[in-house]
């Protein structure tokens, strides 16, 4: 990699790394376009880890990167993002690189993606456009769609201005003179009607899923979500429990929609284990808003497994990116497993041994060849147990069906056979606790 230092500031050459496409449409794989990335270095230490995660997202989106730009300052400039100076350093380099694109490392506010773009004369795209490209480019259901749609929306809408240059009022002949309607107002007024009907159809779907969860509690499995950081092997994990074909790939957000399947414990127990989208730093409250309709099956679930990239050189701070994504949807005090994933990457297992001793309700595994996932799910019964409630009951004989069902979700600590039926001491879990006990009264 070639580096040019300038008066404190970076400008550095990497080597290739992909193909992109354009946001907002669909994959296209006829043209490839070229990406500068730009990014402002606060000193903090963290841009290093910030860019290379970038590159990554590039790497996901189909975008090949043929340089950066990088200024070191306190703040972003209010007007171009990077200085003016700087900036015009990066009009050159797209020049001299032919870049079609540049995306910045942070988010724009409207007016600095407005200016930027007039000073490189190239398209410039921000840090959540493009993680909105990828997630329109891995949504597969109907519902991931429509939450692609309305994120890209939410983010469109105060950016309008930047993308008219035809704001005249419209020209009008006889019968048609008047005020008139700029192009800008018109589009406004049918993005935000979009806006609306997208809210609609996925307020439908969260009562779809609600009422999909009420059947499930009709014959009530716990729920358990894997969450965690992009790519830190959540789908993986699901295939190698369920054998099942999850689609996993060795790049960000491989998962988009959710996917559950039922998982048989050692102790016999059954329970719905889901796969959830990944989270990345600095994930914008508005993207995690359009996909709360998905991200419920983690506010819903009984227990979360969250895995862990152990192998990843910034997984601390990955651990911090999805427990601020937890608390913004309100389930950061839910039981958690912490899963140390790819334990077969890292030669020093000492420390590995130690952190899981350390951490809470922990163990190490590797998704990829097995190691630990029996332990895991041990440590899955463990923690469901522990929110099992003790019920005594007399089941009529009649209700055969009841009985069963405390074996199969339940810890089973006597039986006895009476004339009145079967007296059985169980631990339940609460609302099936509940349930039983209103079906005997009944």
């Amino acid at each position: 990699m070639t580096t040019i230092r300038s008066g404190g500031d970076v400008t550095r050459a990497p080597e290739k790394i992909r193909a992109g496409q354009d946001w907002g449409e669909a994959p296209r794989r006829h043209a490839t376009q070229k990406a500068l990335l730009l990014g402002i270095d606060p000193g903090d230490g963290s841009f290093e880890r910030s860019v290379d995660e970038l590159e990554s997202l590039c790497a996901t989106a189909g975008a090949q990167v043929v340089g950066q730009v990088v200024q070191r300052r306190d703040t972003p400039d209010q007007a171009t993002y990077l200085g003016s100076g700087k900036a015009q350093e990066a009009a050159e380099q797209v020049q001299e690189l032919e870049a079609d694109l540049a995306i910045v490392n942070a988010e724009l506010a409207p007016t600095q993606q407005r200016n930027l773009s007039r000073v490189l004369g190239v398209t410039v795209i921000d840090r959540t456009q493009l993680i909105l490209d990828i997630f329109a480019q891995r949504a597969r259901t109907h519902e991931g769609k429509l939450q692609v749609e309305l994120a890209q929306l939410n983010y469109l809408l105060p950016r309008l201005a930047g993308m008219w240059t035809h704001l005249e009022r419209q020209a009008g002949g006889i019968g048609t003179r008047g005020p008139g309607e700029s192009q800008l107002e018109s589009d406004r007024r049918h993005i935000s009607r979009r806006i609306q009907t997208l809210k609609q159809a996925l307020k439908d779907v969260a009562r779809h899923r609600a009422r999909a969860r009420a059947s499930r509690q009709q014959v009530p499995f716990p729920v358990v979500a894997l969450v965690g950081y992009s790519n830190a092997g959540k789908s993986t994990l699901l295939n190698t429990i369920t054998g099942a074909h999850v689609y996993a790939d060795d790049r960000l957000f491989a998962t988009l929609d959710p996917t559950t399947r039922k998982v048989r414990l050692p102790v016999g127990w059954e329970v719905l284990m889901t796969d959830t989208v990944g989270f990345v730093s600095n994930l914008p409250h508005h993207l995690v808003a359009a996909f709360r309709a998905t991200l419920e099956e983690v506010v819903d679930a009984d227990v979360l497994v969250h895995v862990v990239d152990i192998s990843h050189p910034d997984w601390p701070d990955q651990v911090d990116a999805v427990h601020d994504v937890l608390e913004q949807l309100g389930a950061a005090e839910k039981p958690t497993i912490t899963a140390y994933n790819k334990i077969d990457r890292v030669e020093d297992r000492a420390s590995i041994q130690s952190l899981v001793t350390e951490t809470p309700n922990a163990v190490g595994i590797s998704a990829r060849t097995g190691q630990g996932v029996d332990d895991l799910l041990h440590r899955v019964e463990e923690t469901l147990a522990a929110r099992l409630v003790p019920v005594e009951v007399t089941i009529p004989y009649r209700r055969g069906d009841l009985v069963a069902l405390c074996y199969e979700r339940g810890r089973v600590r006597s039986r006895e056979d009476g004339a009145e039926g079967v007296r059985l001491r169980v631990d339940l879990p609460a609302h099936l606790a509940a349930q039983i006990k209103d079906q005997v009264a009944a």
